[in-house]
């Protein structure tokens, strides 16, 4: 039996290992990732995919439709379909950083665990996250797991073994039950991604509810509530979010006019795209790029 005391243990084991591969754009291990940053930072929108992020040091804030996540280190968070949020780095800096361990989801090893745990029978959920602390058992898998990245050589071995380990915890865990939603075809979650992704491809459209609900094989009513449920947003809102954070890729990353960038993503009036824009990350279109871009290349 793995106690309170291994547990801190493990934690700081865990945070030991990514702090010493935090600077890296990747790991050896793909899904992977390590993120740190040493000072807090303002709301900004971002989409999360599936995945689960162990939170090892500082605190987040994360706001989904009208749910507010503070969690920090030991939370362990789920994500299960494609969520957009806003999101802040409450408690860093330079002596105590940020720093979390992200491991991006794969359907295929949840379904195979899945035939094996055949006897696990729980009523389905329609949220599309959840935040639990880690137990002492979960965080020894995930001390094994990054571990890994000071062996690289192991990972091809024991990467796929400690992964199934770490999937089997969560299973049993308190977010059991969202994950299992990602495995499912037929599940009602499996009916929202695919509704969401078909926003996120048609994102400079027009969309109506009635379409989304066609291609979510629901009526209005329905889907109306479960995509609600699963991403705290209204389809309508979840397409605005989906079409300003492209926006704000695109102003980033090709240096276009805000007019030109709002008309590309949808938008037919450039003073509502600068208004939705401001509200959602802060400052108007351009000012706002230029800020992200300064963080993301600060220069000599």
């Amino acid at each position: 039996m793995i106690g309170a005391n291994d547990a801190m243990t493990n934690l700081e084991a865990v945070k030991a290992v990514a702090l010493r591969h935090a600077g890296s754009a990747s790991t050896a291990f793909p899904r992977l990732g390590i993120r740190t940053l040493d000072r807090p930072t303002d709301f900004s929108g971002l989409t999360y995919v599936p995945m689960v992020c162990l939170v090892l040091q500082g605190a987040k804030r994360t706001v989904i439709g009208d749910q507010v996540l503070d969690y920090g280190a030991g939370s362990c968070m789920v994500v299960a379909a494609e969520v957009v949020a806003i999101g802040q780095i409450s408690e860093a800096s330079p002596e105590a950083p940020y720093l979390a361990a992200n491991l991006y989801l794969d359907p295929a090893v949840i379904s195979a665990l899945l035939i094996e745990m055949s006897d696990m029978r729980e009523p389905p959920i329609d949220t599309g996250f959840g935040i639990s602390k880690a137990d002492p058992e979960l965080l020894d898998v995930w001390r094994r797991l990054t571990g890994l990245l000071d062996r690289p050589h192991e990972i091809p071995v024991m990467a796929h073994h400690l992964e199934h380990e770490l999937m089997f915890r969560l299973l049993k865990g308190p977010q059991g039950a969202l994950l299992r939603q990602i495995a499912g075809t037929d599940s009602r979650l499996s009916h929202i991604r695919r509704a969401m992704r078909w926003i996120r491809e048609h994102f400079a459209e027009h969309l109506s509810i009635e379409v989304m609900a066609t291609v979510a094989g629901m009526s209005v009513s329905v889907f109306h509530r479960h995509f609600k449920a699963v991403t705290g947003l209204t389809p309508l809102q979840y397409h605005k979010h989906v079409r300003l954070n492209e926006a704000r890729r695109r102003l980033v990353s090709e240096h276009d006019a805000a007019a030109t960038v709002g008309f590309s993503v949808g938008y037919e009036s450039a003073s509502q795209f600068s208004r939705e824009y401001k509200r959602l990350f802060g400052a108007p279109p351009r000012r706002d790029a230029d800020m992200v871009q300064a963080i993301v290349d600060p220069g000599p």
